[in-house]
């Protein structure tokens, strides 16, 4: 029974000989995305994701920010969540966090739509292009 790190290895393996593959519109890789929701109570925050040409992500959360990388190959997704820096957020906005990190490490399949990239996991998630 192979464990997770053997899987995401073989993925970053397949990754590796394929190539960044891409979907009809392609991972976009380079842009600035903000997550479709409400901003918490007491703020106008909305988490933003940056991803660099080489997948590599800036996550700026609800409280808290941090780095990570995504993995593509084909339509199948791998984030892996680099450090977290804790902000000092109120315990309601550190979980949310929590729960958004998870939630984009949970990732499994991504898709596209125009300006709207879906990551899917247990929790799918909505990213909108931010305009220039």
């Amino acid at each position: 029974m192979g464990s997770l790190k053997q899987v995401m290895c073989a993925a970053v393996a397949v990754l590796l000989m394929s190539g960044v593959a891409s979907a009809e519109e392609g991972f976009p890789f380079g842009t600035e995305m903000t997550l479709e929701a409400l901003p918490q109570p007491g703020s106008k925050r909305i988490p933003n994701i940056e991803i660099g040409d080489n997948g590599e992500v800036v996550l700026e959360l609800w409280c808290k920010g941090g780095k990570g990388q995504f993995s593509v190959a084909g339509n199948t997704v791998i984030f892996v969540p680099g450090q977290i820096q804790d902000r000092s957020c109120p315990p309601a906005k550190a979980q949310a966090d929590d729960d958004l990190v998870a939630a984009l490490a949970g990732t499994e399949t991504w898709k596209r739509q125009g300006d709207v990239l879906t990551l899917i996991g247990p929790k799918p998630l909505r990213f909108r292009m931010n305009g220039n």
